[in-house]
């Protein structure tokens, strides 16, 4: 019991009142007449019988009206546990991530969960969901057993990489619309690879209290597998040293020193075995070459002997065989150094397979950019219309071009296909001080590196002394200059890319055809507008591929088509019409066609963070269901958490009492003054 508005409290003390006014009574004499006073004597009448309390029915009821008033302005509640008023939510969450296919893991697990609810009281709600590569809520909080069932029942073994930080974060936004206690029941193997680097991000709400139910204990299950396989996405020559091999790593968790027989198998077929020596807990590397595949697609796979878990003894992956792709570089007749320099860079790039045809701008009105894998304009002062409007289409389509303005970029009326004019040009040579590059986007694919370095990846050395201001509206910017002003840009345009460098590829705008990230770049380029990057390879399992272009005109896309590793297809007709992105959520070699017409096979490989089969120690087990709940028990039997209630106002029901005080008042206080009384 308590009030909302104790101060109100303070109107008690107007039931003094009725106590004054019962008390007040006047005392009237009846005058007499008598012939002389002289013999009587002054004297003091007790009034004791005229203070005391009458007509007590009225004032008690006029004292309960005041008190009920006074009570009602004070607003009195009760508290209610939230606990009393909504029971206990059960969160169900079985993991079943591929760590979990190891053994009997998955089926321990699952048995355990459908104990667990059958324990529950038949009243409390329960949630049933599925820890894997994506946290998937299968129901909401519901009081069904029989859907319940059903739903946990649903749940196979997965192919992704559980996070218990990502369970933790999904518990924490439910507990701010579950009112009361939750028991999270977490059967998993409890692998340590799951767990975050920070503490802080598995920790639960208060009035959450976790069971952790282990279903992998003791020392860690000895496991090799295929760590990871470097080869070719695209292959042109098979006799070529520098591209035609593949390199894999074999590794061991908690292994002794043993012999693995690895093997590479191309389309079905083994076509070359090794035996290598893998220390203890560590890491053996084969190589195979050449890499002998023929034409289209071949899928490819690196297997090692079995061992206690066969589901990762293997990796696999796609290489596409394919003549040379042809690209179109377009240049102003009198400028001979680009396409000196990018032909240079190409050549010695150590992972494309592409052959350079050079002409003038204005030997391009009958050419077909269709039959090229992208087209380089650098620095084409003007185009010939029919060829503009043949790559607009082309690009339209899914083709990619690559712009670069050089010093003839201030005589342009309209830069082509990007659809806005040079603004200014900043000549940084006249002035003795070139610029530099003072921002890069190192997650473009063109300018993608995992650890740039201190030289901001190779291209703090790079001095540019001229260069074009291009307004950069709906545009991508992947690098800066050191004064802000925009280096490198991309534009989708359809299904396919427009890339626009604001300075040249020769030595004159700029030193960049110098410096050795020169190389790199126009490798990372060629790859990225041809498209070949995303045609075949291998990808980790819960990773996206890009279907069709984000900025693609609604109504003029193609439908897409996405066949999994069991021959189905995953895309409804409508959702291969609008899809944008598809989740690789399986193991195993997909085939995609995409929006713009192009075909693939990519191979996608389990997490290898999930075949170190470690559990986590009892320690950090204890100190983690410790914590939730502001204090379960070790066991998850008791919980001592700050119970959460809510008010409940009793304001309505005073304020009736009062009303019906104040009814029975006016009735007696009616009943009393149409009585004639005599005062004696």
């Amino acid at each position: 019991m308590g009030f909302l508005a104790p101060w109100f409290l303070a109107g008690l003390a107007a039931l003094g009142v009725p106590v004054f006014v019962h008390l007040l009574r006047r005392h009237v004499t009846t005058p007499r007449p008598v012939s002389s006073l002289m013999f009587f004597e002054r004297g003091t009448q007790s009034s004791t019988q005229h203070r005391r309390l009458r007509y007590l029915l009225l004032f008690a009821l006029r004292s309960a009206v005041l008190l009920l008033l006074v009570l009602a302005f004070a607003n009195p509640f009760v508290r209610r546990s939230t606990a009393d008023a909504n029971g206990h939510t059960h969160l169900i969450v079985l993991d079943n991530s591929f760590s979990m296919r190891a053994g009997t893991s998955f089926a321990d697990a699952k048995r355990q969960a459908f104990a667990a609810l059958a324990a529950k009281p038949h009243n409390d709600k329960a949630q049933i969901i599925a820890l894997g590569g994506q946290l998937e809520i299968l129901t909401q909080p519901i009081a069904d057993d029989a859907r319940l069932r059903s739903a946990l029942d649903s749940i196979q073994p997965g192919d992704g990489h559980a996070s218990f930080g990502e369970l933790a974060r999904a518990v924490r936004s439910l507990a701010e619309t579950v009112h009361g206690p939750i028991d999270l029941h977490l059967f998993s193997d409890m692998q340590r690879s799951a767990m975050p680097a920070s503490f802080a991000d598995v920790v639960l709400p208060v009035n959450a209290k976790l069971f952790l139910h282990p279903v992998a204990e003791g020392a860690p299950t000895p496991n090799w597998t295929v760590e990871s396989v470097e080869a070719p996405s695209a292959l042109s020559d098979p006799k070529d040293p520098r591209r035609s091999r593949v390199r894999a790593v074999i590794a061991g968790f908690h292994t002794p020193a043993t012999a693995k027989t690895v093997s590479l198998v191309v389309n079905g077929k083994a076509i070359a075995t090794k035996k290598i020596d893998v220390p203890a807990n560590g890491h053996a590397t084969v190589d195979f070459a050449p890499l002998d595949v023929g034409y289209g697609f071949n899928r490819c796979t690196v297997t090692i002997d079995g061992d206690a878990f066969p589901n990762d003894d293997q990796s696999v992956f796609a290489v596409r065989r394919s003549d040379p792709e042809r690209v179109l570089f377009v240049h102003a007749a009198g400028d001979t150094r680009s396409f000196t320099y990018f032909s240079a860079a190409l050549a010695a790039a150590a992972q494309g397979s592409f052959v350079l045809q050079s002409m003038s701008s204005e030997q391009t009105a009958d050419i077909d950019p269709s039959r090229f894998a992208f087209v380089v304009l650098s620095d084409a002062v003007a185009l010939p219309s029919i060829f503009e409007h043949t790559l607009a289409q082309y690009v339209t389509k899914g083709g990619s071009v690559l712009i670069t303005l050089g010093t003839n970029a201030p005589r342009r009326s309209a830069i082509p296909l990007w659809g806005g004019e040079v603004r200014d040009t900043h000549n940084f040579a006249r002035s003795g001080d070139p610029a530099a590059v003072g921002q890069v986007d190192f997650s473009f694919p063109a300018l993608q590196q995992t650890q740039p370095g201190r030289d901001n990846g190779g291209w703090a050395d790079v001095k540019v002394f001229y260069a074009a201001e291009v307004n950069p509206d709906q545009a991508r910017v992947a690098a800066r200059l050191t004064g802000g002003t925009p280096l490198l840009l991309e534009k989708q345009l359809g299904e396919g890319r427009i890339m626009l460098f604001a300075s040249g590829f020769e030595n004159f705008t700029n030193d960049l055809p110098l410096h050795p990230v020169f190389v790199a770049f126009v490798d990372h380029t060629a790859r990225y507008l041809s498209g070949s990057e995303g045609l075949s390879g291998s990808r980790i399992v819960d990773s996206f591929v890009q279907l069709r272009a984000t900025a693609a005109p609604v109504g003029t896309v193609a439908n897409v088509e996405v066949i999994d590793p069991d021959g189905r297809r995953p895309l409804s007709l409508s959702e291969a019409r609008a899809a944008q992105t598809f989740r690789l959520a399986r193991a195993g070699f997909y085939q995609v066609r995409f929006a713009n017409g192009r075909n693939a096979v990519i191979g996608v490989n389990p997490d290898r963070r999930e075949s170190d089969l470690e559990p986590l120690s009892k320690d950090v087990q204890q100190l983690w269901s410790g914590n939730s709940g502001n204090g379960a028990s070790q066991d998850g039997t008791a919980v001592d958490h700050q119970e959460k209630y809510h008010p409940i106002s009793l304001w309505f029901y005073v304020m009736l009492l009062a009303l019906a005080a104040t009814i029975a008042e006016m009735a007696v206080a009616s009943g009393y003054m149409g009585t004639q009384r005599e005062e004696t």
